[in-house]
């Protein structure tokens, strides 16, 4: 699937509005049943796109300043019981 939704939209200047506004345009018209398939649809791959981002982010040491700082916490006693 290559695009915006497999449609094959691509993110260029001239067009590009006006293909999101079509998609826009068929969501809207969709079914109550067939609305909720694509809201289903799309949290799915937006909470994939943000654990691969999570996971590219620890990867590459970004996320290390949070285990420093609750590791410093731990050090001071500063951490609660949940």
């Amino acid at each position: 699937m290559s695009g915006v939704f497999g449609y094959g939209l691509q993110k260029q200047p001239s067009g590009y509005i006006e293909q999101v506004d079509k998609l826009k345009t068929e969501i809207e018209r969709l079914p109550k049943e067939d609305f909720t398939e694509l809201v289903r649809w799309l949290s799915e791959k937006d909470w994939d796109r943000w654990d691969k981002e999570i996971e590219a982010d620890s990867e590459a040491g970004k996320l290390d300043f949070l285990v420093r700082e609750a590791l410093d916490a731990k050090a001071k006693g500063n951490l609660k019981d949940l």
